[in-house]
């Protein structure tokens, strides 16, 4: 049946109003990097090798990541090995380059976010920047940066700063549970709804899961922390009210770590 008059009328002033905005192109099936400049050449060889690229096993990806992480003996060397491995998704995406920690390699406490951003991207350290600023603010107040040893569940910024797919975080997990062997923190700290349903599997959103001490225990190995999720610095930059919430959530992180010395 052919559309109707108006229908169509409609239509093409929305089509017209798509090409004076500089719309050019539709959606793909994946998604592009537009900051990456291709050789019309490369594009061409690109498309004719797509489909006959094997698609790679996640699994395989993970046990690689696995026995890299076995591999280091020491905080230090796991991340020499996160940045030499190159199995997860993000390192293609236009990552400039691996962000693994920062603070005590023998510290009590484990902080740990969602990805790292375009402002850590380029210091090579996670937490810079304003983000980084108040994170460190608030370990400062609460009395643990001395304590602390701050990382991610991804070690490479996601395009456009969104947040990492479970998918991501599954490649980069064998890593941060290496991590968690190695210092053996007396209590984790999760900072964002990203980090929570990372560790822990969280399926409820930071504001109902906030607050509540629940285990990370690793499915091999006695291994197992006391863990705290409160909100992201970030989400506290652009709503200052919930800042009360994440204080009580740091005072009670400090009565467990002083409870568990």
């Amino acid at each position: 049946m052919n559309a109707h008059s108006h229908e169509t009328a409609a239509i093409e002033s929305l089509l017209a109003f798509w090409r004076d905005a500089g719309v050019d192109a539709c959606f793909e099936d994946a998604a592009v990097d537009r900051t990456i400049v291709v050789a019309p050449a490369l594009k061409a060889v690109a498309k004719a090798t797509a489909s006959v690229v094997a698609p790679v096993d996640t699994r395989d990806v993970i046990a690689e990541a696995r026995a890299l992480a076995r591999a280091s003996d020491s905080v230090e060397a796991l991340a020499e090995a996160v940045a030499t491995f190159r199995g997860c998704d993000l390192v293609g995406l236009g990552a400039r380059g691996c962000v693994f920690g920062r603070g005590n390699p023998t510290g009590s406490l484990l902080v740990i976010g969602d990805a790292p951003t375009a402002e850590d991207e380029t210091a090579g350290l996670p937490f810079a920047g304003r983000v980084g600023s108040l994170t460190d603010r608030m370990l400062a107040a609460a009395g643990v940066t001395e304590q602390a040893y701050l990382t991610n569940t991804v070690f490479w910024r996601p395009p456009g700063d969104r947040a990492p797919t479970p998918d991501e975080q599954a490649t980069c997990a064998p890593f941060l549970e290496r991590l968690l062997e190695l210092l053996q923190p007396r209590a984790v700290l999760l900072l964002g709804a990203s980090a929570a349903r990372g560790v822990l599997k969280a399926e409820d959103n930071i504001i109902k899961s906030r607050g509540q001490w629940r285990e990370w225990r690793l499915a091999e190995g006695d291994v197992a922390a006391p863990t705290l999720a409160t909100f992201h610095p970030a989400f506290l930059m652009k709503q200052p009210q919930a800042k009360r919430q994440a204080w009580a959530d740091l005072l009670a992180l400090v009565g467990r770590l002083d409870g568990a010395g």
